[in-house]
């Protein structure tokens, strides 16, 4: 499959360690809930909709480079498609968020589970990936993305969205090997994804840990990192950024692995990412909440990340989503800020 070159190479520059003129920018959740054209797209179609139809699901894609001016495309799509690899069905009700009216709660569920190959299931996401590739015209680089095995997991057990995830950690420690079994299938799943994702027109790669901070320390490292080493030391073909949120202290043992980049949330310092690291590129670290003051502020805050960051080896985001109420002016003030950086 032939694609159009790329015209814009920041990011992979970076990823590749390479030197650049300034940090690329993009920032999760670009493509949807703060950008009108998004709403009137949203008013017309529900959320699967949108995700499962490639077209809807290309046009959500590039609106952000349109309008905003992003150095990268990150498809419109969620982390909760994978879990329908289970034969888990998965509902987004509108004001609640993710909703599963049948959790696995049980060592039995987890031993009947009906596995569906994700090279299989999930095409939808492979032919969105693949016609907003020949639609962006190597206008940018497309990024693929997956939730990560424990993170899934939270939502498998739980059945929504937690402050706490108090029953999907319940589960795992009362039910160990089930848990364990259940990681690794999710693990298996997303590395077969992921390899799709690349076959079918990605050109970066990222995975969310969005609910590492659910385990302390210790636990993390015994239940959820040997999953996330198994995926990171995977060659996909592209470059690879892992996002532990609130748990940055564990990149240091991604040292061995084919990890690229790490994504760091506003919790973690800029002198503290670097150094976690070891050398390789951090994204980050921007408050999204911050967006929601006044574009001189977003302006002189956001240069001030880039210089605590250093613009070497570090592409500039969010520390996590932007929010839904952020006024379009103040994401492009960000965006332009960085895009007008010089050091």
């Amino acid at each position: 499959m032939s694609f159009p070159p790329l015209q814009n190479t920041l990011l992979l520059d970076v990823l590749n360690g390479k030197e650049t003129e300034r940090p690329p920018v993009w920032m999760m959740r670009q493509a949807g809930r703060y950008l009108p054209e998004y709403m009137e797209i949203k008013r017309k179609y529900s959320f699967f909709e949108r995700v499962k139809t490639p077209e809807l699901a290309c046009e959500i894609t590039i609106q952000p480079i349109d309008i905003v001016g992003t150095d990268a495309a990150i498809l419109f799509s969620d982390i909760l498609v994978l879990i329908e690899c289970l034969d888990v069905e998965v509902q987004l009700k509108p004001g609640f968020g993710p909703y599963l009216p049948d959790p696995i709660r049980s060592a039995e569920q987890v031993n009947k589970l009906n596995i569906k190959p994700a090279e299989e299931q999930l095409s939808y996401v492979y032919d969105a990936l693949t016609l907003t590739r020949k639609t962006l015209g190597g206008r940018v680089p497309l990024i693929g993305f997956a939730g990560a095995p424990w993170t899934l997991f939270c939502y498998l057990v739980e059945g929504q969205g937690s402050k706490t995830f108090s029953t999907a950690k319940s589960f795992l420690f009362s039910e160990p090997e089930a848990a364990h079994k259940l990681l690794q299938v999710m693990t298996e799943q997303t590395i077969r994804y992921f390899h799709s994702q690349v076959k079918a027109g990605a050109q970066v790669l990222q995975l969310f840990e969005s609910w590492a901070a659910a385990l302390g320390p210790d636990d993390f490292k015994q239940h959820a990192l040997p999953y996330l080493q198994q995926i990171a030391a995977e060659d996909y073909g592209v470059p690879l950024i892992i996002f532990c949120k609130d748990a940055e202290w564990s990149y240091p043992l991604f040292a061995d692995t084919n990890v690229s980049g790490f994504g760091i949330s506003w919790g973690c310092t800029p002198e503290d990412a670097r150094n976690f690291a070891g050398g390789k590129t951090v994204q980050g670290n921007y408050d999204p909440s911050k967006l929601l003051s006044t574009p001189e502020r977003i302006r002189e805050e956001t240069k001030a990340m880039i210089r605590r960051f250093g613009h070497s080896n570090y592409i500039a985001n969010l520390g996590h989503g932007i929010l839904p109420n952020v006024p379009v002016e103040n994401a492009k003030a960000f965006v332009d800020t960085i895009k007008n950086f010089t050091p």
